[in-house]
């Protein structure tokens, strides 16, 4: 059997840490636009497509997450929105993802990432939950 030990600082499959990611997402939230947002945090060489996509992802994994927290612990987050800054209200300190996932602990390996370890669709078993298209020859028509 092979483990991982993943400190708790740490984005499961992401890189960079749980603060940078939560400052990506708080930054998009608190941003005009989108694209106000990708241009802040993305200062390499990639355009502004890439930047689009690259946040988009983040920001749907991370409000994913906050709502599946939201569900289970009702009782410390009833009426919350899946946003970094309301559970930052709620919580009263910036490192919510990090505080999160302390209060969820024993649900972190079904959990999706960042915040928990649960493995990918296609590692579960589920052939129809796989990403990869079937091979096969083209459509008709096509």
């Amino acid at each position: 059997m092979t483990f991982s030990l993943l400190p708790d600082c740490l984005a499961a499959r992401l890189p960079g840490s749980l603060n940078e990611l939560e400052a990506v997402v708080a930054a998009a939230e608190h941003a005009q636009s989108l694209e106000a947002a990708a241009d802040q945090v993305r200062r390499d060489h990639v355009g502004l497509p890439g930047a689009l996509r690259w946040l988009r992802r983040r920001i749907e994994r991370v409000q994913r997450c906050l709502l599946l927290v939201i569900g289970l612990l009702p009782e410390h987050f009833a009426g919350c929105s899946g946003h970094i800054y309301a559970f930052r209200d709620r919580l009263g300190h910036d490192a919510v993802l990090v505080a999160l996932r302390e209060l969820i602990a024993a649900q972190l390996a079904v959990l999706p990432s960042p915040l928990g370890f649960s493995p990918h669709r296609s590692a579960r078993g589920d052939p129809s939950s796989a990403r990869q298209q079937q091979v096969g020859p083209d459509p008709p028509g096509g």
